[in-house]
């Protein structure tokens, strides 16, 4: 039986998150601080402290949950991947756990994304909606057709669960259009713009550059890449992937099914929340056994 183990995205920060671990580990102390002295400011106080609303702020979430979990993975003794994946963000947590990247250069990564993300969304109103209980191709049929603006599939949760991103306009109209084919919700939801859609061109440019500037490595087990969903161990295709993961949907029903079709039977989502063991839930059944681990 080979373990899986998987890093969830934006959305699962908390308030007191990774809090225990800085004061009961010296290796995650030190991974701390070290994230305090790139970022430019103390990450560590708004995340043991600071308020779910301050924790929102586009600086500080998306590092924030990826100095969760790859802190957490470098510190539990019995991570020992077959192999890793991420959703949207995590997919930097998979790649710094599984030592495709240097922890240092992950976290400017990632930092830069998120910065550069929140410019695209100033640049024109848009948003993501989750579209329940309708199938997969009546979802991307009905995102084709749309003529009111941009609007694509961008997260395949799982099924029965895709989440739609695109120009509000168009956003709107689609919903409506979700609702009457059948859909049992329709649900916009409470995001700053359209992730993975064509809108975030902006930021894909801006972070590429950060990207080849990047060194990546072979990691210790294969990456399975959103984009794609399927093994890779190549840095120059995962570099390639990562490249263009911002403008491309998060392929995550279809990364679990390789994954148990590749002989995982144990799935670990290591970081804040609860997520990922949710959706693979759902997507695995009673093929696997799905843990967490928030800390050690």
């Amino acid at each position: 039986m080979k373990k899986a183990y998987v890093f969830p995205g934006q959305g699962s920060q908390f308030p007191g998150m990774a809090k225990d671990l800085y004061e009961s580990n010296a290796t995650a102390k030190e991974m701390l601080e070290k994230a305090n002295e790139i970022l430019k400011f103390r990450i560590t106080d708004i995340m043991f402290e600071g308020t779910s609303e301050e924790l929102k702020a586009t600086r500080v979430t998306q590092p924030a949950v990826f100095l969760h979990s790859t802190v957490l993975a470098k510190c539990y003794e019995g991570f020992q991947p077959d192999m890793v994946a991420g959703h949207s963000l995590g997919e930097f947590s998979a790649l710094a756990a599984a030592g495709a990247m240097d922890f240092e250069d992950a976290l400017k990564l990632v930092s830069i994304r998120a910065m550069a993300m929140q410019k695209a969304c100033e640049i024109k109103p848009s948003t993501m909606a989750a579209i329940i209980a309708l199938p997969t191709e009546k979802v991307e049929q009905i995102c084709k057709e749309c003529t009111a603006g941009v609007v694509v599939p961008a997260n395949y949760n799982c099924d029965g669960q895709i989440v739609i991103s695109g120009e509000i306009d168009a956003i709107k109209d689609v919903c409506d259009k979700m609702l009457a084919a059948g859909a049992k919700r329709a649900l916009v939801l409470k995001v700053g713009g359209a992730f993975h859609s064509p809108l975030m061109e902006p930021a894909r440019a801006e972070l590429a550059k950060a990207i080849e500037a990047t060194t990546f490595k072979t990691p210790v087990c294969p990456v399975y890449q959103n984009v794609t969903a399927l093994p890779s161990t190549d840095p120059d295709t995962i570099k390639k992937n990562l490249l263009a993961q911002l403008t491309s949907p998060v392929k995550w029903t279809q990364t679990v099914k390789n994954m148990l079709a590749d002989g995982a039977g144990y799935f670990m989502e290591i970081g804040p929340g609860n997520v990922l063991q949710g959706l693979i839930k759902k997507i695995a059944g009673d093929q696997a056994t799905i843990e967490g681990l928030t800390t050690l």
